[in-house]
């Protein structure tokens, strides 16, 4: 058996990468593509490689005669197609052809990476005409198959004839086959050589497997794969998703939380890293906005006024004192304009609060000194220190709640001394219902005019992909003063929609809500059964301290199971590897997440 790559094309999407060399010369953690698709066909047994070539051909070809020169396991055979730049890929697999016919084949293009088992797998399928598919997911782009019960592909889908009301069965091909010598001969070669004179060279492979999957009495099976990685690379994109995967170590664990979201793109990820509400939004919301998409994605949101007007209904105080951000981030970037002098900061936490106020001295309260939870007595003596504060309640990454009592100690003081307040309650709808309360409200910021609520809506609600955030406050000046820092279009319609529904759906919400404290508790006291020190919290989210290496046991569980989890190591006063934050998710996946990490603990005994 032999195999053939194509590799001719010009990859302009990715030049910045490949230095002014093929795709295939593209590093990814340190090893070239070209290299990892030699050492997996010779993993295989394949000792014949044939590459068609191209584009900076001469790079290439001086490549492998000087790293293989040596290598007697393998021989290479180089076909060059001079029209790389006029011509698609059918063109330099016709040029191959008279190598082709000669033996069977591993097919496949150079700008794929992908786990060598694939290979193995592929050589020994007892199929003799196989193409390699992977159950469609959203990121994948180009030809899509469907396949019979007994894996024969019925139909080669070329992108004119997707639809979407078929996606489910769906499979994309990974453009790795394997092709017999007899099917090549009496099969393949001959439609290649009528589709290239009835169509010309501007063509792709897979149209020739279109046809004859239509025409011929041969078959073409599907080898299905099951989780095993793999991914094409055009761009710089694909490139940044590809790294994420196959780099190992601490690289892929930095490389992963360095993303801050965009987890759909990675289908089989478990985030334990991001927070939000797994219980919401409710299904019937959901089918209302799916109802309204195409409005909503064709129509221009409103304005501020409107969004705060929403707001101002949905937390039921007067829309003078509410401002819509997209996200809390938005907000607390522009707090800067109203915050003078020195700034208070309880850390550690949530790193916006000290990198949107460059301009500002950061007087930090380190609560390691309290273990980690709040203490009153500290923080109304911080504010001797400061000229304003910020307390995250509850706290991000710990947990700890500040009940109302405590809190209007904290607020008089600040009322007393002219003291600047930003409490942030994006976590606050979590707590359990006998102490939750919410500083949104107008009797509190009337009194207390000098304090500013900042609130998460995309955490509480289970909605990120939205972007909405709010800030309250009763001082006009300071609301006029971020309000002329915001975009009149901040948010977008989808957005706009949430907050004039979200009340249809309040019982929905606080339901919700009452699940996820729950499920906090059954997280808590299952880690607390494996020996992990759990920290009492009121979020949606819990902090655990550990009895091994923290950094060591987050890679093994993005390595080996897939799941990304918070490793506080580095974090501002987490000195040792030993602490990490695991948001709460549904009960089937919290269960998940306990079997992960008992099945590693018990591994380091």
């Amino acid at each position: 058996m032999q195999a053939l790559i194509l590799a001719a094309g010009m990859g302009k999407r990715l030049q910045a990468y490949t230095n002014d060399n093929t795709k295939c010369m593209l590093e990814l953690d340190g090893i070239k593509l070209i290299d990892r698709a030699i050492s997996a066909l010779k993993k295989a047994s394949i000792r014949k490689i044939i590459l068609v070539v191209g584009y900076k051909k001469e790079n290439l070809v001086d490549y492998i005669n000087k790293t293989y020169c040596n290598d007697d396991s393998v021989e290479f055979e180089f076909i060059c197609n001079d029209v790389y730049d006029k011509t698609n890929n059918i063109y330099s697999l016709y040029l191959a052809k008279n190598s082709f016919m000669q033996d069977d084949t591993i097919l496949l293009e150079s700008d794929l990476i992908y786990e060598d088992s694939i290979i193995e797998m592929l050589v020994s399928c007892k199929d003799e005409n196989v193409a390699v598919v992977d159950k469609y997911m959203s990121w994948m782009d180009g030809t899509v198959v469907s396949i019979l019960d007994d894996k024969t592909i019925s139909n080669f889908i070329e992108k004119k004839n997707f639809s979407y009301d078929d996606i489910t069965s769906y499979y994309k091909t990974v453009n790795i086959y394997k092709f017999s010598k007899e099917f090549i001969n009496t099969q393949y070669l001959p439609f290649l050589n009528a589709y290239i004179h009835a169509y010309g060279q501007n063509e792709y492979y897979e149209t020739v497997l279109k046809a004859i999957a239509h025409l011929s009495r041969v078959n073409i099976k599907a080898m299905v794969l099951n989780g095993e990685k793999w991914y094409e690379i055009d761009d710089s994109q694909d490139y940044d998703i590809a790294e994420a995967l196959f780099s190992k170590g601490e690289k892929k664990l930095r490389l992963f939380q360095s993303k801050f979201g965009g987890y759909w793109r990675y289908t089989k990820l478990l985030d334990y890293c991001y927070l939000v509400n797994p219980y919401f939004p409710h299904k019937n919301m959901v089918n209302k906005l799916k109802y309204e998409f195409q409005t909503l994605l064709t129509e221009y949101p409103s304005g501020l006024d409107v969004q705060n007007i929403n707001a101002a209904r949905m937390f039921e105080i007067s829309k003078e004192k509410i401002l819509v951000g997209n996200g809390a981030a938005e907000l607390i970037n522009v707090l800067r304009t109203v915050v003078k002098g020195k700034l208070g900061v309880c850390v550690p936490t949530f790193n916006e609060y000290i990198r949107c106020f460059p301009d500002n001295e950061i007087v930090e309260l380190n609560t390691s000194l309290y273990d980690y939870s709040y203490e009153v007595d500290a923080i109304l003596e911080h504010l001797n220190k400061v000229d304003a504060m910020v307390v995250i309640n509850p706290d991000n990454p710990s947990g700890s709640f500040i009940k109302q009592d405590d809190m209007m100690r904290i607020l008089d003081k600040c009322k007393y001394d002219n003291k600047l307040l930003i409490v942030d309650e994006s976590f606050i709808d979590f707590a359990e219902k006998e102490v939750a309360y919410t500083l949104i409200n107008n009797e509190i910021l009337d009194k207390y005019t000098n304090l500013i609520v900042v609130k998460s809506i995309s955490k509480s609600y289970g909605t990120p992909g939205l972007r909405l955030g709010v800030l309250a406050c009763a001082d006009s000046e300071k609301i006029a003063t971020i309000r002329a820092n915001l975009a009149v279009w901040n948010i977008n319609s989808f957005g706009e929609y949430f907050l004039q529904i979200i009340g249809l759906f309040k019982n929905k919400f606080a339901e919700s809500c009452a699940k996820l404290a729950e499920e906090r508790h059954f997280l808590s006291k299952e880690l607390e059964k494996l020996g992990l020190k759990v920290y009492p919290s009121q979020a949606n989210f819990v902090m655990a301290k550990l009895d091994v290496d923290s950094t060591q046991m987050a890679i093994d569980l993005l390595e080996n199971s897939d799941i990304l989890i918070k490793d506080l190591y580095r974090k501002k006063t987490f000195c040792k590897p030993c602490y990490i934050r695991l948001a709460i998710r549904d009960r089937k996946d919290n269960l998940k997440i306990i079997e992960a990490i008992k099945a590693y603990l018990r591994s380091k005994q």
